[in-house]
């Protein structure tokens, strides 16, 4: 349940942040910040049981947070949950737009027998690699296909087919009425299609990664043409989207409070996130490690890795189908958590009528929208909106609700104090990193 809940849409970027920091650099991050996130949560889990004053055996983190620091706790702890809710929501927003775009170019293409490798940088072959960035001399503006001008079916088709400019309103009119449902329980029926999309993922990335094999060669500080250094300065970008990556802090408790051994909470989590620190490094490891470069040179990797196959590559085309499926009934669900922290703490009611859900909807909707046609990088969303709800539940809460319980029980050691002051001091570093990188 948890590496489900946990496997989101920043896997799809995982590749891209080990080529921000660097092969053997990425590596040590993505296991370093597994066992930091991991003890944080650990932390989330138990803060609970070190309040005894109060019967806390049916609160939540919030809660927790509000016996603590009062209703500043509350508040503030409210703001960075929706930080990450809607964080998530805009990023859903992006890829839907990218996925629905492909399918509909997918189609176009299969029809009009168009290649659309003929004007981009790639590979040769049954299994082409294609670069976009090289193509429009930086990251992708999300514009559609630029070959064969001349063809009036090719410029109708890229004017009412355009990534940036029409495709995320289109999604508008089938989403938006799907968020102003009271019940979400009839898209919570279609959670088992995550861990399809996931397995799928897994079996694409090593099908790709048998056919091309691995083209690896390690520069420790210097950069060449087709390799990155193995540190980059740049690798702070990779622990932003791991923060993200590895989140699931705000709702933690509510996943293991129905486990019927408690006990075994602690041994459950270890688990969990083993499962996912070893998924995130298997599929970020040979997308990495197989990219052909040369030709290529690995700093072709996008932030989204599926955008360095091309649109006419079936199994692709698949995946992108499955996410796109996923993404269309988890947004719903991520939108009535939204919905429920947010109206249920202002007005004492999750649904006060339907223009303040309406309203709220908008504001959520017209975000995605705005970000997908002006900044549809979802590594650089994934990364800010991670850090900044990290800073929050991963590394200064649950921190400091343990030193202050300590303290209150007399158990307060000085290697505890430099230990978890040292984690805030991370957490804010991570986040202020985040906009010099």
């Amino acid at each position: 349940m948890i590496w489900n809940t946990m496997m989101g849409t920043s896997i799809l970027s995982i590749p891209w942040g080990i080529k921000q920091a660097g092969f053997t650099t990425g590596i040590c991050v993505i296991m370093l910040m597994g066992l930091l996130t991991l003890y944080c949560c650990y932390r989330v889990v138990k803060s609970r049981c070190m309040i005894t004053s109060v019967d806390s055996s049916s609160w939540e983190f919030p809660d927790v947070c509000r016996h603590y620091f009062g209703s500043f706790g509350q508040w503030s702890s409210l703001l960075f949950s929706l930080v990450s809710l809607v964080g998530a929501m805009i990023v859903y927003w992006v890829l839907m737009s990218n996925f629905l775009f492909n399918t509909g170019k997918f189609i176009f293409n299969f029809i009009h027998h168009v290649n659309d490798t003929d004007t981009i940088p790639s590979t040769n072959g049954s299994n082409p690699v294609i670069c976009p960035s090289a193509a429009s001399g930086g990251p992708p503006d999300n514009t559609s296909m630029i070959f064969y001008a001349n063809d009036t079916e090719l410029q109708q088709f890229e004017k009412w087919w355009n990534k940036s400019r029409t495709v995320p309103l289109y999604l508008i009119g089938l989403l938006l009425p799907l968020l102003n449902f009271k019940s979400p329980s009839f898209f919570a029926k279609f959670n088992i299609l995550g861990t399809v999309s996931v397995v799928y993922l897994i079996f694409l990335v090593t099908w790709k990664a048998s056919r091309l094999g691995f083209h690896l060669e390690f520069h420790w500080f210097k950069q060449t043409e087709f390799f990155v250094p193995e540190i980059r300065v740049q690798f702070p970008q990779l622990t932003g989207v791991l923060t993200l990556a590895f989140f699931i802090h705000n709702c933690v408790i509510t996943l293991l409070k129905n486990n019927k051994n408690q006990e075994n909470n602690v041994r459950d989590l270890s688990i969990a996130y083993l499962l996912v620190t070893a998924t995130y490094l298997y599929i970020g490891v040979l997308v990495f490690a197989s990219f052909p470069s040369p030709p290529l040179s690995k700093d072709c990797i996008e932030q989204n890795f599926l955008d360095n196959f091309p649109s006419s590559d079936i199994l692709s085309f698949i995946a992108r189908i499955f996410l796109l499926f996923q993404m269309m009934t988890v947004y719903p669900l991520l939108g009535y958590l939204a919905r429920v922290q947010l109206l249920g703490h202002v007005f004492g009611d999750i649904y006060p009528s339907i223009f303040h859900v309406l309203i709220l909807n908008l504001l959520i909707v017209g975000a995605g929208v705005i970000m997908a046609c002006f900044y549809p990088n979802i590594g650089g969303i994934i990364r800010y909106s991670g850090a900044a709800c990290g800073l929050a539940f991963v590394f200064i809460y649950p921190s400091l609700i343990y030193l202050i319980s300590l303290y209150q029980e007399e158990q307060l050691t000085c290697p505890k104090v430099v230990f978890h002051i040292f984690i805030i001091i991370l957490g804010v570093i991570n986040l202020g990193v985040q906009f010099f990188m």
